[in-house]
C-alpha cells in the first residue's frame, strides 16, 4: 500500500515512520527544503527516543521517502494523511491555512480517486471545508474525480510516540464511507491483528475526540494542581490525597499529579481551541475557562515559592534550574512552564544556570544566551542559592545531594514536581518545599 504523509513535523513524521515499519511504502512531504534534505541525511529535526534508529531502518529498506512536491508523488498514492500544523490564531481559534492548501493542491493535481486524511488536530467542520477545498479545484478544471475525506486524529504523547502508535490503546477514525472506511481497516489490519481498538465513527464526532480527550487530560491536571494549592493551607498532603482518589475505579490514577501546569504542543493549543469553537457557535465553556486560568497561575508557582523563601528580595540570587522542556524524553518547549519562570527570575533580577538532558539548543534559539547553559546538574547548582526541578528527567532523581551541599551558596530545594524526600533533605540540612504538601 503506497501513502503519502504531508507534513514532517513531530506527528508526521512519526506516522509516516511507523507505517513504514509495518510495511507500507510512505513519501514523507515537506516544503522546507532544509528539513526534507536533512532528513535525506539521517538528521531528525525532533528528539523522540527510538525515532531516529527506526527512520533510519525503513530509509534503508526503501519503504520510507522524503520529498518537497506533493504534485509528484500524487499518482502514486491512493492515500494521502494532511499532519501539518495548525498555530492557534490570537483569538485562540486554530489556523487552518496549511490543511486547506493542502487540499487546494490534492484538488488541483489529481487523476484519480484519493481518500485525505486529516491528522492535524483541527476543529469541528474542517473536514467539510477540505472537501469544498479539493472540489473548488476540480470545478476549476471543469473535471469530476471521485474522492473522500476521513479523520484520523493522533493521540501521541510525546516522550512515548514509537510506543503509542505501534501499541495504540485505540485507534480512531472518522469516515463518510464505506470505500474510506476500507482503506482504513486494511491500512490498520496490522494493529487489529493484535487486538487494539480501531474506532469507527462520523467525522465531525472523530475531530471533536480529539479535543474533548486532550481537554479532559488538561482538566485532572489543573484540578489536581488546584486541589495543591488548597493543601498546601489546609494542612493536607496531595500525594495521598491522589492515592485516595486515584484508587477509585471511576477516576483512575493516570493525570493526578500536581505540578507547575501542562505545556508543550497539543494541551494549551486544543483548550483554546475548543473554547473558541464553543464561543463561535455561542456556548460558554466555563470549566476550560477555569483549567486555562488555573493552569496559567501554576506555571508562576515555583517563583512565589522561592520569592517567599527569600522574603520578597530576589535580586542578585542565582538561581539553578533543572529541566527546561514541557516534560521529559522530549526537547519540546512550546508552552513550557520554564519559559515563563526565566522571564520572572530575570525581571527579578536573578542570575539563572540551568540544564536539561535535551532541550539546551531549544531553549538558547527561544532566548538566546541570557542565562547560563551548564554542563550538567551539578554545574547549574554551583554557587545557587536555590535549586528548582522543572522536569522529572531521570537522571535528576538521584542526585548525590552531599556533593551539591558542598557547591551551593544557599541549601534550597523547591521540588516542582514532588520527586524528593523532604526528610532525607532535611537531614542533609537543605530547605525543601514542593507542591501540595
Amino acid at each position: 500500500m503506497n501513502i503519502a504523509i504531508v507534513g514532517t513535523g513531530y506527528v508526521g513524521l512519526v506516522t509516516g515512520t511507523c507505517f513504514a515499519e509495518i510495511g507500507v511504502d510512505v513519501t514523507c512531504i515537506d516544503v522546507d527544503q532544509n528539513k526534507i534534505q536533512k532528513l535525506e541525511e539521517g538528521i531528525i529535526p525532533i528528539y523522540e527516543p527510538g525515532l531516529k534508529e527506526m527512520v533510519l531502518k525503513n530509509k534503508a529498506a526503501g519503504r520510507l521517502r522524503f520529498s518537497t512536491s506533493l504534485e509528484d508523488c500524487l499518482d502514486d498514492v491512493e492515500v494521502i494523511f494532511s499532519a501539518v500544523g495548525t498555530p492557534p490564531d490570537e483569538d485562540g481559534s486554530a489556523d487552518l491555512s496549511y490543511v486547506l492548501q493542502v487540499a487546494h493542491t490534492i484538488g488541483a493535481n489529481m487523476k484519480d480517486y484519493k481518500l485525505i486524511v486529516t491528522k492535524s488536530t483541527v476543529p469541528v467542520g474542517t473536514a467539510r471545508k477540505v472537501r469544498q477545498a479539493v472540489q473548488e479545484e476540480l470545478d476549476k478544471r471543469g473535471i469530476q474525480i471521485p474522492f473522500d475525506i476521513a479523520s484520523n486524529p493522533e493521540f501521541l504523547k510525546e516522550g512515548n510516540a514509537i510506543n503509542d502508535f505501534m501499541s495504540p490503546d485505540r485507534v480512531v477514525v472518522g469516515v463518510e464511507s464505506e470505500k474510506a472506511k476500507e482503506l482504513m481497516t486494511r491500512l490498520y489490519k496490522p494493529f487489529v491483528l493484535n487486538n487494539f481498538r480501531v474506532i469507527f465513527m462520523d467525522i465531525p464526532s472523530a475531530e471533536m475526540t480529539k479535543y474533548a480527550a486532550n481537554s479532559m487530560l488538561a482538566t485532572r491536571i489543573s484540578f489536581m494542581n488546584d486541589i495543591a494549592n488548597l493543601c498546601e493551607l489546609v494542612g493536607a498532603d496531595v500525594n495521598m490525597v491522589r492515592n485516595g482518589i486515584g484508587a477509585d475505579t471511576r477516576i483512575g490514577r493516570k493525570f493526578l499529579y500536581a505540578g507547575i501546569g501542562y505545556g508543550g504542543s497539543c494541551f494549551p493549543k486544543d483548550v483554546k481551541a475548543l473554547i473558541k469553537t464553543a464561543d463561535q457557535n455561542g456556548y460558554d465553556m466555563k470549566i476550560l475557562k477555569a483549567v486555562e486560568e488555573v493552569n496559567e497561575r501554576q506555571k508562576s508557582v515555583l517563583f512565589r515559592k522561592l520569592k517567599e523563601a527569600f522574603h520578597g528580595d530576589l535580586a542578585g540570587k542565582t538561581v539553578a534550574l533543572w529541566g527546561l522542556a514541557f516534560k521529559p524524553e522530549t526537547d519540546d518547549m512550546r508552552e513550557a512552564p520554564a519559559l515563563v519562570l526565566i522571564d520572572l527570575l530575570r525581571q527579578a533580577g536573578c542570575q539563572i544556570r540551568a540544564y536539561d538532558p535535551q532541550a539546551m539548543n531549544e531553549c538558547r534559539r527561544r532566548i538566546g544566551d541570557v542565562i547560563y547553559y551548564a554542563q550538567d546538574l551539578y554545574d547549574a547548582a554551583l554557587d545557587a542559592d536555590a535549586v528548582l526541578l522543572l522536569t522529572e528527567w531521570k537522571e535528576f532523581r538521584l542526585p548525590t545531594w552531599r556533593v551539591i551541599k558542598k557547591t551551593m551558596k544557599q541549601l534550597l530545594v523547591i521540588d516542582g514536581r514532588n520527586i524528593y524526600d523532604k526528610d532525607d533533605l532535611a537531614q542533609l540540612g537543605f530547605e525543601y518545599h514542593c507542591i501540595g504538601r
